[in-house]
């Protein structure tokens, strides 16, 4: 079996070793997601200096180590200037790529993953930095195809209670929907009320039969008097009452429900606070579901913070 092996693959994340030496963590068509050391990168003149950056796409050959592979040869393929000249491009990659590699398996071919995830650094990239909710935008969509793309989309189309369409309606400034982490997406609020007042009526009447009236007959004592033979214990489910953890207007809901699309639409009327909104819903999900936080997204708060106080 050969000790070298081609592949072709971005760099999601780097660590120094030991003096002068890189663990770049990439993401491979062919082989998924692989750790292996650039030797020498960290030197002041070593060609894998910027050949081992961040979201550089390269050509790879790789020698098979006992605990780390080895890069031998990089010859770079693409770039992203772009991204890194721009804070707010910066953050929005580093947080898709720390979901990617959440998604990321190793020693198997990624390619769907991997070109996803180039697709949406290339438009974060194309955005114009006078347009911050551009930024916003992209991060939402990408956010919501690389979930799509792991089988763990939010419903966002119809109600996670009642299962009916849900439809904006801009007519009403008060109108509202809700959003459950736990139960996967959006929630009729009529639906969740109605569901929660039935709630607290079967525990009014388990209180009740827990604790009867004075002089009134025992619940207990009726089923004793009952002779039923070979009784079982009928358990009876109820419909649990799932925790909204976002309130959405028809804004919000219409943006969300658009993430779907294959092309992210600009919508004139949508303000930067809208779409902070849904990459905040979306944020609250996605780390449900990966089981772990989002590190890059407090550059997010901080720089889309800075950039509201620089403009009031």
């Amino acid at each position: 079996m050969s000790r070298t092996y081609k592949a072709t693959g971005i760099n999601l994340k780097t660590q120094a070793l030991g003096e002068s030496d890189k663990i770049v963590t990439i993401l491979t068509r062919e082989f998924g997601l692989i750790r292996a050391v650039a030797p020498g990168a960290r030197k002041h003149n070593s060609s894998l200096g910027g050949r081992s950056g961040m979201f550089v796409v390269n050509e790879l050959l790789i020698a098979k180590g006992r605990s780390l592979d080895k890069i031998t040869q990089a010859q770079t393929l693409k770039t992203y200037p772009g991204l890194a000249k721009d804070l707010g491009k910066l953050a929005a990659s580093q947080y898709l790529a720390e979901i990617v590699l959440c998604q990321a398996l190793s020693e198997q071919p990624q390619e769907e993953l991997y070109e996803l995830f180039n697709e949406h650094l290339h438009r974060l990239e194309a955005v114009s930095s006078a347009n911050p909710s551009g930024v916003l935008a992209h991060l939402a969509h990408g956010v919501f195809h690389l979930l799509a793309l792991a089988g763990l989309t939010p419903q966002v189309q119809v109600c996670c209670l009642s299962e009916r369409p849900l439809k904006p309606d801009f007519s009403d400034p008060n109108w509202q929907v809700g959003f459950s982490t736990s139960a996967g997406g959006t929630v009729c609020l009529e639906a969740w009320e109605r569901l929660r007042r039935e709630g607290e009526r079967e525990m009014r009447e388990m209180r009740r039969d827990q604790y009867p009236m004075p002089n009134a007959p025992s619940p207990i004592l009726r089923q004793r008097s009952v002779q039923v033979p070979h009784a079982q214990t009928v358990v009876v489910h109820r419909q649990e009452i799932p925790v909204i953890s976002s309130r959405l207007g028809a804004m919000e809901l219409a943006l969300l429900q658009h993430l779907s699309q294959p092309e992210i639409m600009q919508i004139d009327t949508a303000k930067d606070h809208h779409w902070l909104s849904v990459e905040q819903i979306l944020r609250q999900y996605a780390q449900y579901q990966l089981g772990r936080p989002i590190r890059s997204a407090t550059l997010i708060d901080s720089y889309f913070a800075a950039n509201h106080d620089a403009t009031v």
